[in-house]
């Protein structure tokens, strides 16, 4: 047998070598395949082990080069060489989220059993977009929605796996766009608007609005814009001083547009914003939606979680009177990218994504008693890899209490480090976070509110670039801020802490080298900031 860890490729010069080369996973290659895995895993293993920072901290020149050096034209150089070459130049640069040091974005460490599925499924290849291609795998994505649902309070719902949070909510508005088109241009019947056809759904599609918080996610107005509604179609309402939407100008809002003509689509309620992690009052908000016979959806791409925290599912009461809900798993369920789910309350609600095709779901075998679980009928993808799998596995492996405690931890961790920045004088806070992301800013005493803005983006790329630290930044209401989001429940207050003094310590040295600059202009500074260098503070040594 040819080996898979030969480094020598085997040349394709006829059929029969395709067929018996070591280029394809079958039962011809199975033992070099697991060998190559050992390989892999080993070296991936070690890496975990060894890692002690965020970030490579090379400049983006030096990494431009490298991977632009690469000849993807050439001649294999084997399996074996090529992972080796892989783990190089990706995972050896690679970011890693499982460091205590890692507080930037909404990306987790994942799940050990969720990432053995991953090669599993990886491998075998499925794709769960008809039953003759996915059997056993549909029957279990199946089940998988069923309890997601059944936790969310859609007792008859139904749902679908995505690639995330941005699909779930445009397929969301897609389905309530089509149901409010439907339901309008049924009004139309009999009327001088009747036969107008495309135009009449273009004039109604004009009217279009989706009423959200300046807040949310900003798949929602690209989804408003994929969906051909009008540029002004996104209107945002008022918030609260927390950031969370204010139901009482909600209500106001959805009744001027209705006496101006226009068409109230969608309100999208969000579970814990990406900036604030604040929640909406979904309660109120859905009380609102139901008089007025309006979708409501609620994106809970990041809070979707709490549904399984015991100390923390009450703050999504309500979100079980909603017509939609987004939920990534890959945020706050620490699975592998990609793993979400849209989830409606009535399988009748994916009848717009239906289509049939003879050479998947013909329509005919549709109508069969008989008829197969095709999943395509309600997916906005046709090809589509079997994520569910690693959801399925982790919960089987761990059970979802232990990932809702996990996230109970989590949320703990952000409301004991804003309490420690709230006792930091030179430090400001903003807000209060349901979730576990805080907002903060490096702000001394010497430095009025303008130096201040400009020290939170170069503090942040002076920690990403030395590779200490990776922190987001984001700006509310003009005023920018650093951002912490926290989602290891590994980390600690003390490692929050240590990534603080480098916040203050990085602060303090470029206010010293702008100190410097100023009173002695005629010399040549040598700056290393952003270098991946350390450099001395006034107060507090190495940055």
């Amino acid at each position: 047998m040819t080996s898979l860890l030969s480094d020598t490729p085997t040349p394709l010069t006829d059929a029969a070598s395709v067929r018996t080369g070591d280029a394809l996973l079958g039962a011809h290659s199975a033992d070099a395949y697991a060998e190559l895995m050992h390989e892999v895993v080993d070296a991936l293993a070690q890496r975990f082990t060894d890692v002690d920072a965020p970030t490579s901290a090379n400049d983006r020149t030096s990494l431009e080069a490298r991977v632009a050096g690469f000849d993807l034209d050439g001649q294999g150089i084997g399996n074996l060489a090529a992972l080796r070459e892989a783990d190089d130049l990706y995972a050896r640069n690679a970011v890693w989220f499982h460091h205590p040091s890692y507080v930037a974005h909404l990306n987790c460490p994942v799940a050990v059993p969720a990432v053995a599925a991953e090669a599993m499924l990886a491998a075998i290849n499925t794709s769960v977009d008809t039953y003759d291609q996915s059997e056993v795998a549909t029957l279990m994505e199946r089940r998988l929605v069923q309890w997601a649902s059944r936790h969310v309070g859609f007792d008859s719902g139904d749902g679908i796996f995505t690639s995330g949070g941005t699909q779930s909510n445009l397929q969301a508005l897609f389905l309530a766009r089509e149901n409010v088109l439907r339901d309008r241009q049924a009004q139309t019947v009999g009327k001088a608007e009747a036969g107008r056809g495309e135009a009449s759904r273009r004039e109604i599609m004009s009217r279009l609005r989706i009423l959200t918080t300046s807040q949310t996610h900003f798949s929602i107005s690209r989804a408003a814009h994929l969906l051909g509604l009008d540029a002004e179609a996104v209107v945002c309402v008022d918030t609260d001083a927390a950031g969370r939407m204010d139901a009482e100008a909600l209500a106001e809002l959805m009744r001027d547009i209705n006496d101006t003509g226009g068409i109230v689509m969608a309100v999208v309620a969000t579970a814990g914003t990406t900036d604030l992690g604040v929640i909406d009052p979904l309660a109120a908000i859905a009380e609102i939606c139901e008089n007025a016979n309006v979708w409501m959806h609620v994106d809970a791409a990041y809070g979707g979680g709490l549904l399984w925290a015991p100390r923390r599912k009450h703050l999504l009461a309500g979100i079980g009177r909603a017509t939609s809900v987004t939920i990534d798993f890959h945020k706050t369920f620490f699975q592998p990218v990609s793993s979400s789910a849209l989830l409606v309350r009535d399988i009748r609600l994916f009848d717009p994504t239906l289509h049939h095709n003879d050479y998947l779901n013909p329509e005919a075998e549709a109508l069969s008693a008989e008829a197969e679980p095709n999943q395509v009928d309600k997916s906005l993808q046709t090809t589509r890899r079997f994520d569910a799998l690693k959801l399925w596995t982790t919960l089987r492996a761990r059970g979802a209490g232990e990932i809702g405690d996990l996230l109970d931890v989590v949320c703990d961790l952000a409301a004991e480090v804003r309490e420690l920045l709230e006792d930091q004088p030179d430090f400001e806070v903003l807000g209060a976070s349901d979730l576990s992301t805080v907002l903060f800013r490096f702000s001394p005493v010497a430095a009025d509110t303008s130096t201040a803005d400009e020290l939170v983006p170069m503090i942040r790329r002076v920690l990403f670039r030395s590779g200490r630290a990776a922190i987001a930044r984001t700006t509310i209401d003009g005023t920018p801020w650093l951002k912490l989001t926290l989602l290891n429940p590994d980390t600690t207050v003390a490692g929050i802490t240590a990534v603080l003094d480098l916040v203050r310590a990085t602060g303090h040295g470029i206010l010293a080298g702008r100190h410097l600059e100023s009173t002695t202009p005629d010399q040549e500074q040598k700056s290393t900031l952003g270098q991946g260098q350390t450099f001395t503070t006034i107060e507090g040594g190495a940055a």
